[in-house]
């Protein structure tokens, strides 16, 4: 079920007249511009947040958006808690690991989602040619390559397996930048790599298999990210937020109805050639978050030790009418 309406800020308070510490005049809707940095990652996910900037969707809205590019929200999450960033863009593993230690984020807009087709997934399990490695089942005991230990790709890769009949728990897992894990697959580095598009095209087009693809195979309509703030930036400065939240939606709607203009832009901050832009799969990019696949992300998280403490997912977000 997805939530309905628009993202709230769980940690806002009342006041109406805060203005953004990321410099640039005057708080969104006051008819002034409104300077905020933004975390992400070089994928495909976050196609949206630069089409918003190409498109005039943020500037609309009273916002100069500046990108940093991080290859996790291990570097992003830091970012934004400290001020130095405004938004940032993580998985929602990562959300519910930094809400179970007490760290201040609320999530304000979706990000990218599932497609429901496990033949044509926007991220898979990726092994060479001539690997035995037909199913997830086969990934048992095997070195498997994923971007950050203890995040959302380590709980799908590990789902996928057991959905598969195999048993996760003897799989090594090893931290690898995405734009490094076809270079590591096919060296014998790792044995397999779980790559986001453009880097699971990327190692097909080099000889790769994919074998997997855990996030349909966990949930067919499973949120996978989303960008977040600090609660007390979204305390401070509510109107930004909903500004930001706001385009931000709005440029998810953009980048779903076109998607030769998501390819278009992946060349503008990755470094993705443009004839494995053409034939990579895209996401979904929702506009609404599914709580009950953010939920079962919880359940697993903590079934498999990723997350340790309590989660309140109503301090992370809530929902209106």
């Amino acid at each position: 079920m997805a939530v309905a309406g628009a993202l709230v800020l769980a940690g806002c308070g009342g006041d109406d007249e805060g203005t953004a510490s990321g410099g640039g005049g005057g708080a969104a809707g006051d008819g002034g511009t409104t300077s905020i940095r933004v975390g992400a990652i070089p994928i495909v996910d976050v196609a949206p947040l630069y089409l918003g900037i190409e498109e005039g969707i943020f500037s609309d809205a009273g916002l100069e958006v500046e990108p940093f590019l991080a290859q996790g929200g291990a570097a992003i999450v830091p970012a934004v808690v400290n001020g130095e960033a405004q938004f940032g863009f993580s998985n929602i593993t990562s959300l519910l690991q930094a809400e179970a230690r007490g760290v201040p984020l609320t999530l304000v807009a979706p990000g990218p989602g599932a497609t429901g087709d496990p033949a044509e997934d926007f991220a898979g399990v990726i092994v060479p040619a001539d690997s035995p490695v037909q199913s997830a089942a086969d990934l048992a005991g095997l070195r498997v390559a994923i971007n950050s230990i203890n995040n959302i790709s380590e709980t799908v890769v590990r789902e996928s397996v057991r959905q598969a009949g195999g048993d996760p728990s003897g799989i090594e897992f090893v931290e690898i930048p995405f734009p490094d894990m076809v270079a590591a697959v096919s060296s014998g580095q790792v044995d397999a790599a779980f790559a986001v598009e453009p880097f699971a095209t990327l190692g097909e087009s080099q000889g790769l298999r994919v074998v997997s693809s855990p996030y349909t195979e966990t949930d067919d309509d499973l949120s996978v990210a989303g960008y977040f703030t600090s609660d007390q930036y979204a305390a401070e400065n509510p109107d930004v937020v909903e500004a930001f939240a706001d385009a931000m939606v709005e440029a998810q709607q953009y980048a779903q109805d076109n998607p030769d203009a998501v390819r278009e832009v992946l060349g503008t901050y990755t470094q993705i050639p443009a004839e494995v832009a053409q034939q990579l799969t895209l996401p979904t990019f929702q506009t609404e978050l599914n709580r009950e696949s953010i939920e079962r992300l919880l359940e697993l998280g903590e079934q498999d030790g990723i997350i340790e403490g309590e989660v309140d997912l109503e301090a992370i977000y809530a929902e209106t009418d």
